[in-house]
């Protein structure tokens, strides 16, 4: 048996090791966890084991790793600290072996490969130490895109570093030929970042990755053919995603224009508008083509950024119509936006968003009809997604209806099964009847709802800045506040407590409570709050507040 332990330990101890070296536990500690670890293996291996004797290795080791994964976040603090010391101070010789040292211990930070490669560019000019950071930071993170975008963007740095080069050259009539000066065609015009690109999408195809990759070729301005390359690459096998039509479209809004017509205000606004009816055109071809909600989801919030900067009805109606589904809507002449927001909401009835950005379209434009689609809204969605439906409904009753009105909505919405619309529903409920009747009807109402669960926090701490605000404010009813709220978060919410004394060493409170309260905290609090709550307590006794 002790063989057989023995080993098992042996095992591990190259780990340890590492560990040791890299800074994250003392040779102290090691010889610590070697100790504990040993005495626990031999628990196993004894003739009659206990069920407790797993648990408590398995603890053992659980607790390792989180102390190491613990350790590795601060230690990467540190290190980033170390980094900008260096640069800050211009050490930048170090910089290389600091960032070796820090990939060494955090190999799964692609962030920190990036930055690596990155210094080697920037700091120290080459290219060639940055590319294999970058392959290297594949091996480790071979589908991650940002590595991807970021080895794509250095390539095409390199090919316009070397052209800026060539130029200086050639302006001072240096001579190529003789080979002191060598530049590769095919390196000077981006094959390489072609090369990047193509490994990247054989491992990554989605299109908005594709689409990333091309507005990063588009900020060069010698990338005209790999542009040209990777958008034929986007139409060719990603026209099944709503991204690829959206980006489409949206390209046609910013498509090269000439002609004496753009000197003229009349000129550049038909510019404008023969823009974006070609922009229109692609999403109409989009939504032909792919008849699904998040394709439809993009032409509408297209219409509504339309509907937003346009005031004029016939620009409005000269794009962002949907006459192949023949929508006739009751509002009659209807603008071409509000044709395309209900037809995308008679395809996909249950989408909230949809929804949403066809009630904005809507209410953008000032249809009269908006009150009636908010409740066709709420018979088709979900009730457990339909917060951001009533937040909607809410800000355009109190805009465009009577106070009787919106407070009829609201009492709807505090009928809501669902705990987060009913929560939410009290918050705003309470800070409207306070901008609309003041203290006593905000007061009223906050006494109707104090025991209407489900409540929210939010719910009280406005109630308790709602009683600050005037000019005399009664510490008695603040107290009642806190006190009622603590009845429902007390057992969890340490802020909540210190909120309470903090507002009894104010001006208003009497200073001998707070003992009292400390120790109801203490009494009530549960699990890790208590901890925080001696904490932050702590900073109050001694003015860090």
């Amino acid at each position: 048996m002790a063989e057989i332990v023995q080993q098992r330990i042996e095992d591990r101890i190259p780990e340890l090791e590492q560990l040791e070296r890299v800074g994250l536990f003392t040779q102290k500690e090691v010889k610590s966890i070697i100790k504990r670890a040993t005495a626990l293996e031999y628990k196993l291996h004894r003739l009659i084991v206990n069920k407790d004797d797993f648990i408590a290795y398995i603890q053992y080791e659980i607790n390792i790793l989180e102390l190491i994964k613990k350790r590795r976040a601060d230690d990467a603090q540190l290190w980033l600290s170390h980094v900008a010391f260096c640069k800050r101070w211009g050490t930048k010789a170090q910089i290389s072996k600091v960032f070796s040292a820090m990939l060494a211990i955090h190999p799964d930070k692609p962030a920190f490969w990036i930055m690596a490669a990155k210094s080697e560019l920037e700091d120290r000019n080459s290219s060639e130490s940055a590319r294999h950071l970058f392959l290297r930071a594949l091996r480790f993170h071979p589908d991650n895109k940002k590595v991807y975008q970021e080895y794509f963007r250095m390539e095409l740095l390199h090919s316009e570093k070397l052209r800026l080069q060539k130029a200086e050259l050639d302006k001072a009539q240096v001579d190529l030929v003789s080979g002191e000066y060598e530049f590769s065609t095919e390196i000077l015009n981006g094959k390489l970042a072609e090369v990047v690109y193509r490994d990247a999408t054989g491992k990554i195809k989605e299109a908005e990755f594709v689409i990333a990759l091309l507005n990063v070729a588009a900020i060069f301005d010698f990338t005209k053919e790999l542009q040209d390359m990777i958008l034929q690459d986007l139409l060719a096998n990603y026209t099944s995603d709503s991204v690829t039509w959206d980006f489409m479209a949206r390209r046609e809004l910013d498509a090269p224009t000439a002609g004496e017509e753009l000197h003229t205000a009349r000129g550049r606004a038909s510019d404008v508008n023969r823009r974006e009816e070609r922009c229109c055109q692609v999403y109409e071809e989009g939504v032909k083509s792919l008849d699904t909600e998040p394709m439809w989801s993009r032409y509408v919030a297209f219409c509504l950024e339309r509907v937003k900067r346009k005031t004029n009805v016939e620009e409005l109606n000269s794009c962002c119509r949907c006459d192949q589904l023949q929508i006739l809507l009751s509002l009659g002449d209807a603008e071409g936006a509000a044709g395309v927001a209900m037809a995308a909401t008679q395809r996909f009835s249950q989408s909230l968003p949809l929804w949403s950005l066809s009630l904005q379209t809507l209410v953008q434009l000032g249809s009269g009809d908006v009150g009636r689609l908010f409740q066709d809204a709420f018979t088709h969605v979900n009730p457990k997604e339909s917060l951001p439906l009533w937040q909607l409904q809410l800000q355009w009753s109190a805009d465009n209806q009577s106070p009787e009105e919106t407070e009829a909505v609201f009492q709807r919405g505090l009928l809501s099964a669902v705990a987060a619309v009913a929560m939410e529903i009290k918050e705003r409920y309470l800070d409207w009847s306070y901008s609309t009747g003041g203290y006593k009807k905000a007061r009223k109402i906050f006494t109707s709802l104090q025991e209407n669960r489900p409540l929210s926090k939010a719910f009280f701490t406005k109630m308790i800045e709602i009683e600050k605000e005037q000019e005399t404010p009664k510490m008695n009813n603040l107290r009642d506040y806190y006190e009622r709220a603590l009845q429902e978060f007390g057992t969890s919410d340490e802020d909540l407590w210190l909120q309470y004394i903090q507002e009894e060493l104010g001006p208003l409170g009497q200073p001998q409570h707070c003992a009292k309260i400390h120790w109801r905290a203490m009494k009530f609090l549960e699990g890790e709050s208590v901890e925080r709550f001696t904490s932050k307590y702590t900073l109050i006794q001694t003015g860090h507040s």
